[in-house]
């Protein structure tokens, strides 16, 4: 009887040895776990991020990743436009500190037919139950460089959307969509974001399929006061031609270091084209037909090559009047980088076409 007390007794200390053990490796994995988690969603390694994952902005998402349509709900006044679908397939492309995502979507135009991505994003007073029925102002975001295959303004080192989120919070800032397509079908050439002559309809592209997707999934403002751009370099040259060509649609800009002549190589041979999407014909025109009246605000860091500078400042000081309303900030040691340009938009920029531009209803700017 005691040796079988004893093998009992034995058996229970194995037993409780072994469970101790599996404690000490369920707690270990769980602390690698703890450790590996922030490591493993930084750098998006399943299960640990939903990039890829299907989103949708304010609406149902669409079903088996396909598109829906429908309007959601009733607009709040008169100035909204509801989405008017179909819900296009957005894709998570990154998500932000605050919890707010970043989505992608291949895009056909119908009316270019260029097929590129595009990346959008809106800010948390978009879910908001305050503004549920309300429109919001959208931004298209230009990156230069090749702006192909991607858009930078889409990663989240920038700051572009923190910083429209911090912006708007602080009322410096109307809370913009931001609507983020490639600015080129390749990186062998500059296509001035223009309809040039044989070449994809990237003009086109910019002012008509992109407003047309965000108008489809996005609760939106019918008038221009609801449009504009911002972009750099090449893609600033982009959105600044955009607004002075198609001023019906779109009422302001922000130009960081742009360029404001097009220069594509792809222009020769089509001079009555390539002068069709001259900012500085365009502005004329406007400025001969009184109107209506634009917003252009410019940044050009210090430490730029001076012809950037010199032809901004050309082009404030014989265009900046009548309809075509301009500033230029000097960025103090800025260079021509998109670092530069973000931190500097806060500093009177997005305040200024803010101003002039309508936000969702009952939205308060405190500038």
């Amino acid at each position: 009887m005691t040796h079988t007390s004893g093998a009992y007794r034995s058996q229970g200390h194995r037993r409780a040895s072994r469970a101790k053990r599996w404690v000490l490796v369920v707690a270990s994995i769980a602390a690698l776990g703890l450790i590996a988690w922030p490591v493993m969603s930084y750098f998006e390694i399943p299960p640990f991020t939903d990039k890829g994952k299907p989103v949708s902005f304010g609406q149902p998402a669409a079903a088996g990743g396909g598109q829906a349509g429908g309007t959601g709900g009733e607009a709040a006044d008169s100035k909204t436009l509801m989405p008017t679908g179909p819900q296009a397939d957005f894709r998570v492309a990154n998500t932000l500190s605050d919890g707010t995502k970043i989505g992608v979507v291949t895009l056909t135009g119908k009316k270019s037919g260029f097929t590129g991505k595009v990346w959008v994003w809106a800010p948390k007073q978009y879910d908001d139950p305050k503004y549920a029925n309300a429109g919001f102002p959208v931004m298209v975001a230009l990156p230069g460089g090749a702006g192909w295959p991607s858009n930078y303004w889409m990663g989240t080192d920038l700051k572009l959307q923190d910083s429209v989120s911090k912006w708007s919070q602080e009322g410096k800032s109307l809370p913009f969509l931001l609507a983020m397509p490639v600015l080129n079908p390749d990186d062998k050439h500059y296509y001035d974001g223009s309809d040039i002559p044989g070449q994809p309809k990237m003009g086109t592209w910019l002012t008509e399929d992109v407003p047309d997707l965000m108008k489809a999934n996005f609760r939106t403002l019918k008038s221009r006061d609801g449009w504009a751009f911002m972009g750099s370099s090449s893609g600033g040259f982009s959105g600044l031609k955009a607004v002075l060509k198609h001023p019906d649609r779109f009422k302001a800009v922000i130009a960081s270091g742009p360029d404001i002549v097009p220069d594509s190589p792809l222009w020769n041979g089509h001079d009555k084209e390539k002068q069709e999407n001259n900012p500085q014909v365009l502005a004329k025109q406007l400025i001969d037909r009184k109107g209506p009246d634009v917003y252009l605000a410019f940044q050009v860091g210090t430490k730029e090559p001076a012809t950037v500078m010199n032809q901004v400042k050309q082009f404030q000081a014989q265009y900046g009047h009548g309809p075509v309303h301009t500033m230029l900030r000097e960025i103090p040691g800025g260079s021509h980088n998109a670092h530069t340009y973000v931190p500097s938009m806060g500093e009177g920029l997005i305040q200024f076409i803010s101003k002039q531009m309508e936000g969702p209803e009952g939205f308060k700017l405190s500038v």
